[in-house]
């Protein structure tokens, strides 16, 4: 698989097209921006929507105007994963020549009930399918995880991570059922090809980096540094997502928008008099929080 040659700072904001922007993907997109042009940096937009029964008709559209309107705009051209299966299916190809992959034949009921029996954590999976189905058809594929101690990694935010993917997570799904490519596996493969060097994302995906972590090793690609940033929450604590039916984040007047997001993502409000202004100043003042160490 050839990969880009990045700069020596190359980010991302990877949204699924699966509703509106709201607050909490704008925050993410926003830290990601922001760190991006605090290291003199590419900020890159890659649109993830290989889930097609989530997807939503022309939410990839909005977004990107959403964030154009926020004058969040990629420095190289938007890549959309329903036009790179072939570079899933070559890595997909690569780990099950390595014997990294097996077959599963479990459904969600039997892996509750083969999990509660072996002691497990609810949704581990225990590795009933490791030495084969006995002739059962073939749900999904799972990567084998052989690691024996923990898998850790260094946050920029969270600080020193350990994950027991084995125990913790068990082999987990790289392509579905359905045929359709799991975002592990995605994720990983579209970060190493497009050569992204750093990551910032929302808090809630930290406990999928070690998963992660597991692929790129198995395929020989170079780790990112990643930086995991705190949630936007409703009134009543509960994580802004689409899931939830988070509203459509206000585009009508960014500046407004930025400026009332700001203080939810931990500065002080900037008071700014245009929304250039205002990006302006709030790249310097992340650069001061989070780029005045190596990092």
């Amino acid at each position: 698989m050839s990969r880009m040659t990045p700069k020596t700072y190359r980010g991302r904001f990877a949204p699924s097209p699966t509703g509106p922007l709201h607050l909490g993907s704008l925050a993410c997109a926003l830290s990601s921006w922001l760190d991006a042009r605090a290291h003199d940096g590419e900020w890159l937009i890659r649109i993830e929507d290989i889930d097609p029964p989530r997807d939503v008709p022309g939410a990839d559209e909005d977004i990107l105007q959403t964030l154009k309107a926020f004058h969040l705009e990629s420095d190289l051209p938007i890549v959309w994963q329903s036009d790179r299966h072939a570079l899933y299916e070559n890595a997909f190809q690569k780990l099950q020549q390595a014997g990294t992959l097996y077959g599963c034949s479990c459904s969600r009921s039997s892996i509750a009930i083969a999990s509660a029996a072996a002691g497990l954590p609810p949704g581990v999976y225990p590795g009933t399918c490791r030495n084969g189905t006995n002739g059962a058809a073939i749900r999904s594929y799972r990567f084998r995880v052989d690691a024996q101690s923990p898998t850790c990694f260094a946050d920029r935010i969270c600080g020193e991570y350990a994950q027991d993917v084995l125990r913790e997570v068990g082999d987990f799904v790289l392509k579905r059922a359905d045929g359709l490519w799991a975002y592990q596996l995605a994720v990983v493969v579209d970060d190493a090809e497009q050569g992204i060097t750093h990551i910032v994302r929302g808090r809630d995906l930290l406990d999928n980096t070690p998963r992660q972590i597991l692929l790129q090793r198995a395929l020989g690609f170079a780790q990112p540094v990643y930086m995991h940033i705190g949630l936007i929450t409703d009134a009543s604590g509960n994580k802004l997502s689409k899931q939830n039916k988070a509203p459509r984040v206000p585009a009508d007047n960014p500046l407004k928008t930025l400026e009332s997001l700001w203080p939810l993502m931990g500065f002080p409000r900037i008071g700014a008099q245009s929304l250039d202004a205002f990006l302006r100043q709030a790249s310097e003042l992340w650069a001061e929080r989070y780029c005045s160490r190596a990092c």
